[in-house]
């Protein structure tokens, strides 16, 4: 019988900042892994953001305002062919990774209102190693970036912030955790999503408590998930 991680789209943005609601898509992948990670399809976008982007960014993903102006596609027509990339993954029954999808999914969904593209309307079903890891594995001490976490999986990522290189580590992650718990992850992909909904919740709830006992008393966060 066919399991959710036997084929899996990923998806990944490089961006100008980490804000969703002002930051712009500078690169993004959107690929498909097999059975044994393998990349059987991907698409690649470098894209001229429309505004300069930060030198702190830079420094994260290596994509100057300069080489976007000269290289990169305009976002219009780059948010379109991503939007429908991934629709297209969707509606193919194929789940889509995102590392800490809220971020990927919501900035996306702005470029696509801010460039009059129809976006995605609730989008599933999808897979967030970051949510899944922390659920299964809540006690794990240390940060959960996906370096460290691909790390721990034993999953090599060469040239992170990468968009392709970021999406198909993701996707391979996603993978090692369904193998390493089988009995927690052994559910079909829509029972997937629904967990992950409640998970990230739930982690949102945990996190903000601690907050207000250790910092902050009228800390706020979010725990909608997977656009938000």
């Amino acid at each position: 019988m066919k399991q959710w991680h036997d084929e899996l789209g990923v998806f990944d943005l490089e961006t100008t900042g980490v804000d969703v609601d002002t930051s712009r898509i500078v690169s993004a992948h959107v690929g498909v892994l097999d059975a044994a990670g393998d990349i059987v399809e991907r698409l690649d976008w470098l894209v001229n953001p429309g505004v300069p982007i930060p030198e702190a960014a830079t420094a994260v993903h290596g994509i100057t305002t300069e080489r976007a102006r000269a290289e990169g596609c305009e976002p219009a027509g780059a948010v379109l062919e991503i939007v429908a990339a991934l629709r297209t993954l969707l509606s193919r029954g194929i789940p889509v990774v995102a590392y800490n999808a809220p971020y990927d999914f919501s900035l996306l969904r702005r470029e696509a209102v801010r460039h009059g593209v129809e976006p995605l309307q609730d989008p599933s079903p999808i897979v967030d190693p970051f949510v899944i890891d922390k659920a299964v594995d809540k006690y794990r001490r240390g940060k959960r970036t996906l370096s460290l976490t691909a790390g721990h999986y034993g999953v090599s990522l060469v040239d992170a912030h990468d968009a392709g290189a970021d999406a198909v580590a993701a996707g391979r992650v996603a993978q090692a955790i369904a193998r390493a718990y089988p009995a927690e992850l052994g559910v079909d992909v829509a029972e997937l999503h629904r967990l992950q909904v409640r998970w990230c919740q739930e982690q949102a709830e945990d996190f903000q408590a601690y907050i207000r006992r250790v910092k902050d008393p009228f800390f706020t966060t979010t725990g909608i998930w997977p656009c938000r």
